[in-house]
C-alpha cells in the first residue's frame, strides 16, 4: 500500500477521515447534553415528526430489537413516548415529548454549530462546492434524511 502524506488524502481517506470527525462532534456534542450518539440522532429524527417503529428503524437502519432497546432507554428518560396507531392496533409510533424536544432542538442546534465550524476556513464559494457535492453523494445513495439541513 503506498505511503499518502497527511494532507493529501483522496477521496476515500478524506470521505472516511471526515466521516470520524463529524463523528466525534456528535459524540461531543451528545455527551454535553447527556445523550448517547443514538439518542440524539433519534431525538433529530423525530424533530420532523413521529414516526412508527418499523419506518424509525429503516430511518436510522437499525435492527428490530436495537430500536425497541434505544426507545427504552430513551423513553425512560422521559424523552420519547410510545402512542398507539389509528387503524392498526400493533402497530406503534414515536414521538418526542415536551422535554425531549427542548433537548432535541437544543442538540440539534449546537451540534449544526459545531459541524459547521469544521470547514471555517472555507471561502463561501469553497462552501457551496463542498455542499453540493455531499449533497450529490447523499441523494445518489439514496441516504434518508438523519439530521436536519443546516446551511
Amino acid at each position: 500500500m503506498a505511503k499518502i502524506e497527511d494532507g493529501d488524502t483522496g477521496v476515500v481517506g478524506g470521505l472516511v477521515r471526515a466521516a470520524f470527525l463529524v463523528d466525534a462532534v456528535y459524540a461531543e456534542s451528545a455527551r454535553v447534553h447527556g445523550l448517547t450518539p443514538q439518542q440524539g440522532q433519534l431525538l433529530c429524527v423525530l424533530l420532523g415528526r413521529s414516526y412508527v417503529m418499523g419506518e424509525l428503524g429503516g430511518v436510522l437502519r437499525l435492527a428490530k430489537s436495537s430500536l425497541s432497546g434505544l426507545v427504552d432507554r430513551t423513553e425512560r428518560n422521559g424523552l420519547v413516548r410510545r402512542e398507539s396507531c389509528e387503524g392498526d392496533a400493533r402497530a406503534v409510533r414515536v414521538a418526542l415529548t415536551a422535554e425531549g424536544a427542548v433537548l432535541a432542538e437544543s442538540f440539534y442546534a449546537e451540534t449544526c454549530r459545531r459541524v459547521d465550524e469544521l470547514p471555517a476556513g472555507f471561502s463561501a464559494e469553497e462552501r457551496e462546492l463542498l455542499g453540493g457535492l455531499l449533497g450529490r453523494i447523499v441523494r445518489e445513495n439514496k441516504v434518508p434524511p438523519v439530521f436536519g439541513e443546516s446551511g
